[in-house]
């Protein structure tokens, strides 16, 4: 009986190491910011230098954009609508600093991104 618990035990210990290892490596290359309700959720986040976010559009009939304005960027003109090839926007931070953007057709809609080294 001992051992077929400690077999259990074991078992269960290794697929837990697993489930943690493999989404420390998911969350370290690319973070997920939602939008929805007219907001980008989470508003603030810190990120380290390379690495990715990707914003989604979870709105049920609203299109929205991803603008760093403040870079000098030129407005998007292509749109992440709902229920379409185009509801998300993915974007790879090389330098280190702090990068506010906002939705292009509701300027309102505010986030921050910090790199860090």
């Amino acid at each position: 009986m001992k051992l077929k618990l400690n077999i259990l035990f074991v078992f269960f210990g290794l697929a837990l190491f697993n489930h943690t290892v493999f989404a420390a490596d998911k969350s370290a290359t690319q973070t997920l910011v939602i939008i929805k309700d007219f907001k980008f959720i989470p508003q603030e986040i810190t990120i380290k230098r390379g690495q990715k976010i990707r914003w989604e559009n979870r709105e049920k009939l609203q299109y929205h954009s991803v603008w760093f304005e403040s870079l000098g960027e030129e407005e998007p003109d292509d749109y992440m609508f709902p229920d379409d090839e185009s509801f998300a926007y993915t974007r790879e931070f090389k330098k280190s600093g702090t990068f506010p953007y906002r939705c292009g057709p509701h300027p309102k809609m505010t986030g921050t991104v910090r790199v860090i080294d």
